[in-house]
């Protein structure tokens, strides 16, 4: 075996195959601080908050996620009230660029919660349309997939890691080459405000 293991002018390792080379990946590793990776909080965002007969917008007495993080809306109230509506939520990304996403409907006469995809930093606008009654409630809360800082093109983490003990079940992570928003990983351990570790490659 007489190679050489990295070019730089092209930026690509040769291997042992003659006239075959590869690209070269970086290890990361992502860090969430123990105080950031507390459990999914389905009013962690905003209490909830009863329906006023139109179209409710809130832009203060949110609270923000410690990291990027998904949003959730739950229903609540007197489930006759309520209706199959869908909350907006209007923020910005890990790039502090400006981002929406119109969460799921609910279920009509039906409590319960939707869950989002997109990576929120922060949340500066919730826009609820009006329930069937004002009988109904909305809290706007943060679920359990993590913010990926980087956009991936494919799935490349390695493995996730929950209070240093390494999980025997592989992370779910959706990928997005264009949108860093849509990068988030979700480990099969439920979060419990101990640290979390992501390895990937970049």
């Amino acid at each position: 075996m007489n190679r050489v293991a990295y070019n730089p002018k092209n930026g690509r390792l040769k291997t042992d195959a003659s006239g075959v080379n590869v690209k070269r990946g970086f290890p990361a590793h992502l860090v969430i601080e123990a105080a950031q990776a507390t459990a999914p909080n389905t009013a962690g965002i905003r209490a909830a908050a009863a329906s006023t007969g139109s179209t409710s917008v809130f832009t203060t007495g949110i609270t923000q996620p410690s990291v990027p993080r998904n949003i959730t809306a739950t229903a609540g109230g007197t489930a006759a009230d309520i209706k199959a509506i869908q909350v907006i939520i209007e923020g910005t990304n890990f790039n502090d660029e400006v981002i929406t996403e119109t969460l799921p409907a609910f279920t009509a006469s039906t409590a319960g919660t939707v869950t989002g995809i997109k990576a929120f930093k922060t949340v500066t606008k919730i826009t609820i349309p009006a329930h069937t009654n004002t009988g109904a409630t909305t809290a706007i809360g943060f679920g359990k997939k993590l913010g990926i800082p980087y956009k991936l093109p494919h799935n490349t983490v390695l493995f996730a890691a929950l209070d240093n003990v390494r999980e025997a079940t592989a992370p779910t992570v959706t990928n997005s080459a264009t949108a860093i928003e849509n990068n988030t990983v979700d480990l099969n351990t439920a979060l419990n405000s101990k640290q979390v570790d992501v390895y990937l490659v970049v």
